[in-house]
């Protein structure tokens, strides 16, 4: 069953334990729904080291997968899907040429020359373009929806990254290439692939820093029913 906003109670409890582990495994300071620098991104749980700007400062994400489509839903490499997609898309636009040729019943006679004119294949029955059509939507709707982990991986908006699943819903070579793998069970997380260490920059480990307690204080001002409040730098600077 969800909550009113959406999550699942198996969702949330896999955000709980991860932030238990990630402060049991020396990254205490952590908050979760934190938008991930250059990927847009809203990661799970993001955590990170004490010192973050220092050398050994280190920020990892962590993303929850309670069900198999759940994990499938993000599991696309961006580069293939747009490859296919262009490809796709070349097909679908020749063969509709094609048809357009032998069905010039099909223009809707909006422009006096054939070449400008628009075909309106909505009552085609035609299986082949059908079938394109279809795929190709699949795939534009995974370019804009289903590449979160390829993203998150590609772009040096941290340090670690983990994804947390429940026992069942994926194996170990579905694992994307770089990242730590962790498993419920029963009541704890089980590192069952260890992620890859990652470059990140000291200035984007300190914006995931002001993330983290930006959502640590929107949190907070939920939980106390506190309004946010938002003041001007120079209005804060008066009482300084």
């Amino acid at each position: 069953m969800s909550s009113s906003s959406g999550e699942t109670p198996a969702h949330r409890r896999l955000k709980r334990l991860a932030l238990v582990w990630a402060q049991a495994n020396g990254l205490p300071l952590c908050a979760t729904e934190v938008v991930v620098p250059r990927s847009h991104f809203r990661a799970d749980v993001v955590a990170a080291t004490r010192r973050v700007g220092s050398a050994n400062g280190r920020v990892a994400i962590f993303e929850c997968k309670q069900s198999r489509s759940d994990w499938l839903r993000d599991g696309a490499v961006e580069e293939t899907t747009r490859e296919l997609a262009t490809g796709l898309s070349q097909r679908v636009a020749e063969l509709r040429d094609l048809v357009a040729g032998h069905r010039p019943d099909l223009r809707r006679g909006e422009s006096l020359f054939p070449e400008f004119d628009a075909y309106d294949y909505a009552g085609l029955r035609h299986d082949t373009l059908h079938r394109l059509e279809t795929r190709l939507k699949t795939l534009q709707r995974k370019l804009g929806q289903s590449v979160k982990f390829d993203r998150l991986g590609r772009y040096a908006g941290c340090n670690l990254r983990y994804v947390v699943t429940e026992p069942g819903i994926a194996h170990a070579h579905e694992i994307p290439v770089g990242w730590g793998w962790l498993v419920r069970r029963e009541d704890a997380l089980v590192l069952e692939t260890k992620p890859v260490l990652t470059a990140c920059t000291v200035e984007t480990r300190l914006l995931l820093l002001e993330r983290i307690a930006q959502a640590g204080t929107r949190l907070l001002n939920l939980s106390s029913g506190t309004q946010e409040i938002r003041k001007a730098d120079t209005e804060l600077s008066d009482c300084l």
